[in-house]
Formats: structure tokens, C-alpha cells, sequence
């Protein structure tokens, strides 16, 4: 029998409702989609933090004394009577030239740009500066602090290398030489270590200075006392010390200075900082020990021109070093450096005929290298990238050294750009500087000294 097309009709609608009711207690059971999450705005750059700005401030005076008075009276007290005011006039007349240039173009150059050899004119005359505004490097003080940070370095940098020619370098061929220098090696080489060019690209560890202050200042001096000649009277005048309490009180400013120039590199007052400030300590001391006892072992007696040359060593040994590595390593690059640049500065001067007045290459340009080796050998934590304090904090307790081949080569790789570079450039500027004004004082000057003929100044 059919079925009535009406109760077909009403049985399709009442499976229509029931499925619609299903579906609706259904839907009712099942939770609600929760919001979309808002985007995330963007991390908001770090604010200026007073504490780091107060340590910083501190690193900057620290590092100043070291060239004045810290570096004028460690050379003054090292040259002979009749030329102690000439060389530490040296040290604070570049204080005063370099300061000038650093602010003009020098800053710029080092600190600007994104180029892979040299920066921009960004900050030409400083235009642009703020004193509320931090810059990408040392982003939590300001950048007008961060700048006159870097110009410390920039000044005891050039400073350094009046040590190869004390003596006998004109005072006018010094200014040149020295602003030159300053604008043509250290802008462009500070550049390709920290500025973002290609070395710090590369990832060559150098956290204060191994080379851009030390192995810079030191292939300089090199090639400066090679292209002046020896002093008059060389090997065999008496050329003794004057005064080595000068020179001792001036490597303990030195010494006192370095904490500003390695744990100031952290660029704030951090866990980084304190341990920079401790290996600096303890390297220095190794070196100092280390040159002393060789000196000891080799002629008899430990002198105190051997202890302090000894500790500045390990300062220059450790600085490219100080915010990579423990203890250990500290104390091992130490006594490393003071045996080494012992060398330096003694047999390997005679074996190459130079005559480096107070040891610029000996000290700087050997400890440098030296540093900058070892850091690659002992540095803790990610070799080639930043290390935060809980990869040093590891490395620490594990007493455990992940230095490796790699990162020793990517070193020699920022060693020899730095060399060639440096070297062929202050080649260049002492010729054009011999051609036109000349370099040297003469004969009748040099003997009678330097004070009187080119400052009319006697230190009596």
C-alpha cells in the first residue's frame, strides 16, 4: 500500500528538526574557540641604565690616565735625562691632537656605516649626536659617553708608538705622523674589529684592543725604527734609564688604568665586567713574575725596569682576551707573555738590528700577537660569537677550555690584515713626512737632547 505523500513530507521535516536539535546541543557542548592572541609588539630597545653609565664614565678617566699621566711618565722615566720632557710632552700633546681628530672624522670612520673596511661621515663634527640616545654597540648609555670611551683608545693607541722613536723624532713630524696615522690606521682598522667590519665579521675575538691598539701600535713602531735608524751612539753611549721610579709609577697607573680599558669593554656594569677586571689582574701579575724570573735566571739579578715592562705585557697579552676567558687561562697567557716578550724585547731586537728605544714592538706588537693567539686557544664558551655570563659562569666551574684550531687561524686571519695594513700604510706616511719636512732631528740636536732644542725646557 502507498503512503500518503503529506506523511512522507512531515516525517522528512520532523528528521530535519531532530538533526538541526542534535546539532545544536552539539555545537553547545564544545567549547569556544579561544581569541586570537594579539600580535606581539615589537621588543623595545634598552633603556639607558644609570649604573652602566656610571661605570662607564669611570672607564673613561681610567683609561685617560693611562696615556696622562700613566703612559708620559712610564716613557719619561725610561729616556735619558736630557729628553724626559720632550717624550712625555709626546704623550700629551697626541692626548690633545687626537682627541680633536677623533671628534671631527675619527669617530665617524671607526663607528658609522655598514661598510666591510671603513664606516661613513654619519657622524662628521658628531652631527647627529644625542645625549639621550645610546648607540647599537652600548645600548644602555649614551652615546656621546660611548664615543669618548673609544676616543681613550684612540688616544694611548698612536701614543704607544712614540715609544720606538723616542729620542730622535722631530716634534712637528711627530704631529703629522700621529693625526695621520690616527685618521688612515686606527679609524679603519678599529672599523674592521668593532665597528662591523669584516675581521669582527669573520669572528676574530679581540675584546679590548689585542689588535687594534696593541699589534696596531706595535708593526708601527716596528717600521718607525727601521726608517728613522738607530740613535746616535747606539750600542755603545750609555743609554740608561734617567729615572725608574718615574717608569714605575707610571706602569702602576698603567696597571690601575687597564681595569677601565679591559672590564670597561663589557660596556657596562656586569658579570662580564668583574671577570674582565679579574684576569686582567691575574695575567698582568703572571707576566710580571715571569719576565722578572727569566731576567733573573738569564743575568743574575731581577731589575725593576724587568718586573714592570714584565706586568705591561701581560696587560697587553690579555686584553684581546679578557672577556673570553677563565682564570686558568688568564694566569696561562700571563706567564706566557712575560717569558715571551722577554724575548722580544731583548733577543729578537738584536737578531733583527733595530733599535726600538723603549721596546714598542717588544712589549706591544709581541704581546699582541701573543694575546691575540691565545685567546683562540683558551677562549670559553661559543668561539666566534658573544659569550654571555652563563657560558663564562660554565666554562668556569667546568674549568674546561673550548678553544680550538679553527678559531686560532680565524686569530692569524685578524693578525696578518692587521700587520699588512699597519705596516705598509706607516711606511707611506714616514716617506712623505722624510720628503717634505723631514723626520729626524739632526746630529747637533740629538746629542745636546731634545728637551732644549725643541722646547727650550731643561727638567732643571
Amino acid at each position: 500500500m502507498k503512503s500518503h505523500p503529506m506523511k512522507g513530507l512531515a516525517l522528512a521535516a520532523a528528521g530535519a528538526a531532530l538533526t538541526a536539535a542534535w546539532t545544536v546541543s552539539a555545537l553547545a557542548q564544545t567549547p569556544a574557540a579561544p581569541p586570537a592572541a594579539p600580535a606581539a609588539p615589537p621588543p623595545a630597545a634598552p633603556a639607558l641604565n644609570t649604573g652602566d653609565t656610571a661605570w662607564m664614565l669611570t672607564s673613561v678617566a681610567l683609561v685617560l690616565m693611562m696615556t696622562i699621566p700613566g703612559l708620559a711618565l712610564f716613557y719619561g722615566g725610561m729616556v735619558r735625562k736630557k729628553n724626559v720632557l720632550a717624550t712625555a710632552m709626546q704623550s700629551f700633546a697626541v692626548c690633545c691632537l687626537v682627541t680633536v681628530l677623533w671628534m671631527v672624522v675619527g669617530y665617524s670612520l671607526a663607528f658609522t656605516g655598514e661598510g666591510s673596511y671603513i664606516g661613513s661621515l654619519s657622524r662628521f663634527f658628531l652631527k647627529g649626536m644625542e645625549i639621550d640616545k645610546a648607540h647599537s654597540l652600548a645600548a644602555t648609555i649614551p652615546e656621546p659617553l660611548f664615543m669618548t670611551f673609544q676616543m681613550t683608545f684612540a688616544i694611548i693607541t698612536p701614543a704607544l708608538i712614540a715609544g720606538a722613536f723616542a729620542e730622535r723624532m722631530k716634534f712637528s713630524a711627530m704631529l703629522w705622523f700621529m693625526g695621520l696615522w690616527s685618521i688612515l690606521v686606527y679609524a679603519p682598522v678599529a672599523h674592521w674589529v668593532w665597528g662591523g667590519g669584516f675581521l669582527g665579521g669573520a669572528g676574530v675575538l679581540d675584546y679590548a684592543g689585542g689588535t687594534v691598539v696593541h699589534i696596531n701600535a706595535g708593526v708601527a713602531g716596528l717600521v718607525c725604527a727601521y726608517v728613522l735608524g738607530k740613535r746616535k751612539g747606539y750600542g755603545n753611549d750609555n743609554m740608561a734609564p734617567h729615572n725608574l721610579v718615574l717608569s714605575l709609577i707610571g706602569a702602576s697607573l698603567l696597571w690601575v688604568g687597564w681595569f677601565g680599558f679591559n672590564a670597561g669593554s663589557a660596556v657596562g656594569a656586569s658579570p662580564n665586567a668583574a671577570m674582565a677586571m679579574a684576569v686582567t689582574q691575574i695575567a698582568a701579575a703572571a707576566a710580571g713574575l715571569s719576565w722578572m724570573f727569566a731576567e733573573w735566571a738569564l743575568r743574575g739579578k731581577p731589575s725593576v725596569l724587568g718586573i714592570i715592562s714584565g706586568a705591561v705585557a701581560g696587560l697587553v697579552a690579555i686584553t684581546p682576551a679578557s672577556g673570553f676567558v677563565n682564570a686558568t687561562g688568564a694566569l696561562v697567557i700571563g706567564l706566557v707573555a712575560g717569558v715571551v716578550c722577554f724575548w722580544g724585547a731583548t733577543t729578537l731586537k738584536k737578531m733583527m738590528g733595530y733599535d726600538d728605544s723603549l721596546d714598542a714592538f717588544g712589549v706591544h706588537g709581541v704581546g699582541g700577537i701573543v694575546g691575540a693567539i691565545l685567546t683562540g686557544v683558551f677562549a670559553v664558551g661559543v668561539i666566534g660569537g658573544p659569550i654571555d655570563a652563563s657560558d663564562l659562569s660554565k666554562g668556569l666551574k667546568s674549568g674546561l677550555i673550548d678553544g680550538n684550531a679553527k678559531q686560532v687561524l680565524i686569530q692569524l686571519e685578524g693578525i696578518v690584515a692587521t700587520i699588512i695594513w699597519c705596516g705598509v700604510i706607516t711606511f707611506v706616511l714616514l716617506k712623505i713626512i722624510d720628503v717634505t719636512i723631514g723626520l729626524r732631528v739632526n746630529q747637533e740636536q740629538e746629542v745636546e737632547g731634545l728637551d732644549i732644542n725643541l722646547h727650550g725646557e731643561t727638567v732643571h
